[in-house]
């Protein structure tokens, strides 16, 4: 089969794409290195649906920004992905904090970004948990916050439903042309298209070197993250950022749609692509940033971790367009905050070029824009809890205490594409908790492992390489 486009990457921006021209009546597929979708920065990210204010005026990520925040709300109705227009403040402490804040309204009055400027009390009436040194804060209403892995699976499993060919486990290490047809060696698998989308984030230099395209240079940039206990008293209804300096926007702290509290990043450029590695230096920085907001923070209350790694662009800009040394090759690159926000504004502007490419834009009467989530019990009122059981006694069975997920919900997550630990987690939040899987993931491994008619010992955690178990403790008498 000669698909008639191939997008390199599954993370939001590769998986968004999918779903938009698998709104067409065409042939698409989706080529993913890793063994799951969401897998890179869309995994690792702070989810915040920044209002647009930032971004230099006419630049993409201005543009997309901007669109994308707009479009946020519907794409996640369709989608059945929780989403909260919670709006976001940038304090202040001092007089350099706030001539930062009024470049920062400049810049959203020229990206036609409603913002206002408050007093350090008006500010602390928004967010009583706002430490009294604010003197002054930028509020933006149409920020919002979302969960990026979920919206990323969703989009995915969207336009898998549509007709879109997910490949996994197919690392891209070759691209040949002939006869107008790209040839992709793409893991085990030869896979031929006439399009190539190039949304392989931390990768696209490569990929984009490799097709004979335009060549630049994508750099890591580290972020650390603290995420604290729901229960934590210290929360604020608002994301709040620090008036930016020259070193960048910040430390932010911010609700999660999942009710924790999230801190980070940090930004440390690094060389290693796959460095994910936190450290104490960075988590303690990220600590005290946030503590400065909201000085009521309880340092015990943090519950876990984590380092996500953003593509940097050497334009300081979105890399989005057709290559000039390269047909029907297109560059989504360099796509590092806002691309998050973004996503849904790139997707159709990349569709739209494809067609102008030649690509046909007959619809597809079957395709639909609607995905339903997997039901989640927890949230579910008490007589629809026992309709739930009553249809499948799974739902009776509680696996992940902290959220109360249930074995109902982790195969229907394993049914949805889940193979892995981590694979379970990120789609039915099984072992998002205090406890991070303490207490669940043997009984996750045995589900995964009866579901996938696999051994016990040849579940993985988040892919290859990560396996839980290595062999037995002891053998048998």
């Amino acid at each position: 089969m000669i698909y008639d486009a191939a997008i390199i990457g599954a993370g939001v921006i590769g998986s968004m794409i999918a779903r938009e021209l698998s709104m067409l009546d065409i042939r698409v597929c989706l080529i993913e290195a890793k063994d799951d979708v969401a897998s890179g920065a869309s995994r690792a990210n702070s989810g915040i649906v920044h209002a647009g204010y930032d971004a230099k005026p006419g630049s993409f990520k201005a543009k997309f920004n901007v669109l994308g925040c707009a479009m946020m709300k519907q794409t996640t109705d369709e989608l059945g992905v929780p989403f909260e227009n919670c709006g976001s403040l940038v304090v202040a402490f001092n007089k350099q904090d706030e001539l930062a804040l009024a470049e920062l309204k400049r810049r959203g009055d020229a990206n036609g970004v409603p913002t206002q400027i408050l007093t350090g009390a008006q500010a602390r009436e928004i967010d009583p948990m706002l430490s009294e040194k604010i003197t002054s804060a930028l509020y933006a209403k149409s920020a919002g916050i979302v969960c990026p892995f979920s919206l990323t699976i969703a989009a995915s499993e969207n336009a898998i439903a549509n007709g879109v060919k997910l490949y996994l486990n197919s690392e891209v290490t070759d691209i040949a042309r002939k006869d107008g047809v790209y040839e992709i060696a793409a893991g085990e698998r030869d896979i031929s298209a006439r399009i190539i989308v190039n949304a392989a984030g931390l990768y696209s230099d490569e990929i984009s070197k490799m097709a004979g395209a335009e060549q630049f240079i994508i750099k890591p940039r580290k972020g650390e993250y603290i995420v604290f206990d729901k229960e934590m008293k210290a929360r604020t209804n608002n994301v709040i950022f620090r008036a930016p300096t020259k070193l960048g926007k910040g430390v932010l702290l911010a609700p999660t749609v999942y009710r924790n509290m999230l801190a980070g990043p940090t930004a440390q450029n690094i060389e290693d692509k796959q460095d994910k590695a936190t450290s104490p230096d960075g988590l303690k920085k990220v600590l005290n940033s946030v503590i400065e907001y909201v000085p009521s923070i309880e340092r015990g209350k943090a519950i876990t971790v984590f380092a996500g790694l953003r593509a940097k662009s050497p334009t300081h800009d979105f890399i989005i367009g057709a290559s000039q040394s390269a047909d029907n090759f297109v560059n989504v690159a360099g796509i590092e905050s806002p691309g998050l926000s973004s996503a849904p504004a790139i997707a159709q502007h990349v569709k739209d070029l494809l067609v102008s490419l030649g690509l046909s834009d007959k619809k597809d009467p079957s395709a639909t824009r609607k995905r339903e989530p997997i039901e989640v019990f927890a949230n579910a009122t008490l007589e629809r809890k026992k309709q739930m059981i009553a249809s499948d006694k799974n739902y009776a069975n509680i696996v992940c205490r902290c959220e109360y997920v249930t074995e109902a919900e982790i195969i229907e997550s394993i049914r949805r594409g889940a193979r892995t630990v981590d694979g379970v987690k990120f789609r039915a939040a099984a072992g998002t908790g205090r406890c991070h899987g303490g207490f669940c993931m043997p009984r996750v491994m045995d589900i995964l492992a009866r579901e996938l008619s696999k051994d016990y010992s040849e579940i993985q955690k988040s892919g290859k390489g990560s396996r839980v178990l290595t062999g037995k403790t002891k053998e048998a008498l």
